[in-house]
């Protein structure tokens, strides 16, 4: 079968060609669509819930919301855990979901059941769902600064300007607050006041609410007679809020908010804080990239709406990188197209010496990218990233994937060099078809048997499979691809490329001195069977003392040039001592030579990827 599909392949020369450039235009379109990211993406499929109940302790938190969307979420189809944390006000509940389940189908299960749980929660308390993101999203980080506007005003601008144009970026799933100091009114009450009208703080909220309605009513008694008062719209400031009215007097005279208590703008709690080398609170960004997504085209895409914007921004204020992972990103495929180029030049220059024959050289070196370029096909239709991880399985098929076509290119020499000058193109295709044949079918199945070899990796589970199935996919693609073109295009190319003198292999020195120098060594082995045995095994013995002493990490070491310094607190450290230490950490940081700038957050951002307390 394989024997034919070679003379197919000589004869029908025209059409493997076209195919060829077929396969190269798609793998072209493959390169530049297939999503790419630096890191492989470990994390297990995830939904995360998120549920704020305001100024809830803990344990009621935990009692009355998580206890019961976690019982609940339990049933959802295809889920293997489910893990509640109850923070104080907060509530996250993750519900974790066999691998290769889609996320938005697991999304929309998780709906589902949230809806039947809903009658079961507090009043006011709704659960919504966390961003369709996974534990590498946080892709890109910024900081708003300004020597002229301080927290409040950043803030604000960064939540109802900076944020929203950033969201609509395609490819982006949130983004994520954190710094600065959110404005609020705050109504300080006089419980001496309240206590002299009979009133309760209940009934100042429930006025102040209804007043900042559009929509509905309520019925005031004032001197015997009943008043409908409706909702006045959105209060606007400090002045709309002290004019609420509450209740009559004794007299008639309503009693309005001003009356009770006092109102004024100060800072909402925080939750969080941000800090860049060491100067102090700072107001900080963080764009979450949707499932799936190409990081670098997000991140692209998120600088050029920044560039955008930015001349709408306030005059003095900044938009500064905190964190980018492009560079990371464009670094590791800098490195392996260097790396793949040197590898071309390597087996071009090897070829060429040995044979002595440049245009023989050009066989292997044109037939590996190609192959290259069909495993990406494939990485594209079935969405594996490409990552270090994937593209390091390409860079260990390399050596493999070259064989066949080194091989076959040698057997043609030696053919051609027994044939009497001149060879008429007919003749020369019939050399290039029996050569092919001759060892085309034997490099065929050795090809797929490396590939066979990688099919354990697939067994793995969890967040090992996830690390070396990437890896294992592409060698595989790539080791296929290149089984399927020493059939096919390999023979057409050698017809075309391996012309004129051939050179025999005594008349190489290089050929004549490596002869010389393996022929005694193999000879000797050879008449030694059993001592060669024993070599082996003692070689392989005396391996496994260092291999067992190596030690091992479970990522691959990466030069990103970012460093990550994770600090542990008391959770009795409250949100000004937790800024203060942030600070003076930043700025120790901040006194190494080599240190650029040192970006530090303590507590949590505004997203439900972010669980710390």
């Amino acid at each position: 079968m394989l024997n034919r599909l070679i003379e197919w392949s000589i004869r029908n020369r025209l059409l493997v060609l076209l195919a060829t450039a077929f396969l190269i235009g798609t793998g072209i379109w493959a390169v530049r669509t297939t999503p790419v990211d630096a890191i492989p993406d470990l994390s297990d499929v995830q939904v995360i819930v998120q549920t704020e109940w305001a100024e809830q302790a803990p344990q009621i938190i935990e009692d009355q919301v998580t206890y019961p969307l976690t019982t609940a979420l339990l049933a959802v189809p295809g889920a293997t855990t489910v893990r509640g944390i109850s923070s104080f006000g907060i509530s996250y509940v993750y519900v974790l979901f066999d691998d290769g389940t889609d996320p938005y189908w697991a999304r929309t299960r998780v709906l589902e059941y949230l809806s039947q749980v809903s009658e079961q929660l507090p009043d006011g308390v709704v659960p919504q769902l966390g961003p369709d993101a996974t534990g590498v999203g946080w892709v890109y980080q910024y900081t708003l600064e300004s020597d002229r506007h301080d927290l409040v005003e950043l803030r604000s601008l960064q939540d109802f300007f900076v944020r929203y144009q950033l969201q609509s970026v395609a490819g982006v799933s949130e983004v994520a607050t954190v710094g600065g100091h959110v404005q609020q009114y705050q109504v300080e009450v006089d419980p001496q006041r309240l206590h002299g009208y009979g009133l309760t703080v209940q009934r100042v909220s429930d006025a102040i609410r209804m007043a900042n309605s559009d929509v509905g009513a309520r019925v005031l008694e004032l001197s015997g007679r009943e008043y409908m008062v409706r909702g006045l719209g959105y209060l606007t400031n400090i002045e709309d809020i002290e004019n609420v009215v509450l209740t009559a007097g004794m007299d008639g005279t309503p009693v309005r908010v001003s009356d009770v208590a006092q109102v004024q703008l100060g800072p909402d709690i925080r939750r969080g804080a941000a800090d860049k080398n060491g100067r102090g609170d700072v107001v900080t960004g963080i764009v979450v990239m949707r499932h799936g997504e190409n990081a670098l085209e997000v991140i692209d895409a998120v600088k050029d709406r920044i560039a955008q914007i930015q001349a709408g921004l306030p005059e003095g204020v900044r938009v500064v990188d905190a964190y980018d992972r492009a560079p990371l990103i464009r670094a590791a495929i800098h490195n392996l197209q260097a790396k793949l180029g040197e590898e071309l030049l390597l087996v071009a220059l090897i070829t060429a010496l040995f044979l002595l024959h440049i245009r023989s050289s050009l066989v292997a070196a044109v037939t590996l990218p190609i192959a290259i370029l069909m495993s990406f096909i494939v990485m594209r239709l079935i969405g594996v990233q490409a990552n270090i991880m994937s593209m390091g399985g390409i860079a260990i098929a390399i050596g493999a994937m070259i064989d066949a076509a080194v091989v076959m290119v040698e057997n043609l020499h030696k053919h051609l060099e027994r044939e009497p000058d001149p060879i008429t193109t007919q003749r020369r295709w019939e050399i290039v078809a029996y050569a092919s044949k001759e060892v085309g079918p034997a490099l065929f199945f050795s090809l797929l048997v490396i590939t066979v070899s990688f099919l354990p990796v697939f067994a793995l589970e969890a967040q090992e499979g996830r690390l070396f199935a990437p890896l294992a996919f592409t060698k595989t693609y790539a080791m296929a691809a290149a089984a399927g073109l020493s059939v096919t295009l390999v023979p057409v190319l050698m017809g075309y490329l391996v012309r004129g003198r051939i050179p025999p292999e005594h008349a190489n020195p290089l050929n004549r001195a490596l002869t010389r120098a393996y022929e005694p060594v193999l000879d000797a082995l050879l008449r030694h069977p059993r001592g060669t045995l024993a070599l082996a095994v003692a070689a392989l013995l005396l391996g496994a003392v260092p291999a067992m002493r190596l030690g091992g990490e479970f990522m691959p070491p990466l030069d990103e040039g970012s460093l990550l310094y994770l600090p542990t607190a008391l959770p009795g450290l409250s949100a000004g001592k937790a800024a203060e230490l942030l600070q003076q950490t930043d700025r120790m940081l901040k006194t190494v030579p080599e240190v650029a700038h040192v970006f530090g957050k303590a507590g949590r951002a505004d997203t439900a990827t972010d669980p710390a307390p």
